[in-house]
């Protein structure tokens, strides 16, 4: 799959008196292809979650295309962008997102109740054991530790084996050790085919990408690769 972005604005009018606009992303162009990590550092309100959350259909920009292939995502209906994001995206999002009422397992395999995945159950058990989740199969989320509810999270968005992983900083609560394991499974992702974008502030996540961006005020600068 290839994804491009070309000529991404996002602008928030500012609340208050002034009501002035506020530039989070200009003229951005983006390609992105399916076996590669993609990397983008910044800091904090740098705007790479925004531009992340754009790429993945969360978000609207104000100006430019997102296609996915020839498809323009903008394009589409909610209901066909939301099969679309189900079925070809995988999204690990910041901080914690298991539900606390389901195993692991169950959280596992919640993305395929809204696809119908036929090899659901075995897809589940496949990543527990790949992820040295499966002696936690059963537990519930409050059971484990920041590293665990991390693999969790990247098992859940590899079930229905998507075509791009989109990762907004998925080692912020971690530590460098379990950082490194977080990183080296996305990698694998890759090599397995999947195209994963990681935003985050790591610089050591610069040693598994294949391209490496920063954004700066809005804009990105390519770092490293092609």
């Amino acid at each position: 799959m290839l994804i491009t972005a070309q000529n991404i604005t996002k602008s928030y009018q500012r609340k208050g008196k002034t009501k002035a606009p506020v530039q989070v992303l200009s003229n951005t162009d983006l390609s992105i292809e399916s076996g590669k990590v993609y990397v983008i550092l910044g800091r904090s309100g740098s705007g790479k979650s925004t531009l992340l959350n754009i790429l993945s259909g969360l978000l609207t920009s104000s100006t430019g295309t997102v296609r996915y292939d020839d498809t323009d995502i903008y394009s589409l209906t909610d209901g066909e962008l939301s099969q679309l994001r189900c079925k070809r995206v995988g999204y690990i999002p910041q901080g914690q997102s298991a539900v606390g009422t389901l195993t692991v397992r169950e959280n596992v395999l919640l993305p395929t109740a809204i696809v119908g995945n036929a090899n659901g159950f075995s897809r589940a058990d496949h990543l527990l054991e790949q992820f040295g989740l499966t002696p936690l199969r059963d537990a519930r989320p409050d059971e484990l530790s920041g590293g665990e509810l991390r693999r969790l999270s990247i098992a859940r968005a590899l079930i229905n084996s998507p075509d791009v992983i989109f990762a907004d900083e998925p080692t912020n609560d971690l530590d460098e050790e379990n950082s490194r394991i977080v990183f080296e499974q996305l990698r694998n992702a890759a090599q397995s085919g999947a195209a994963v974008v990681i935003v985050t502030h790591e610089l050591f996540a610069q040693e598994f990408a294949d391209v490496v961006y920063r954004m700066q005020q809005g804009s990105l600068i390519r770092e490293k690769g092609q």
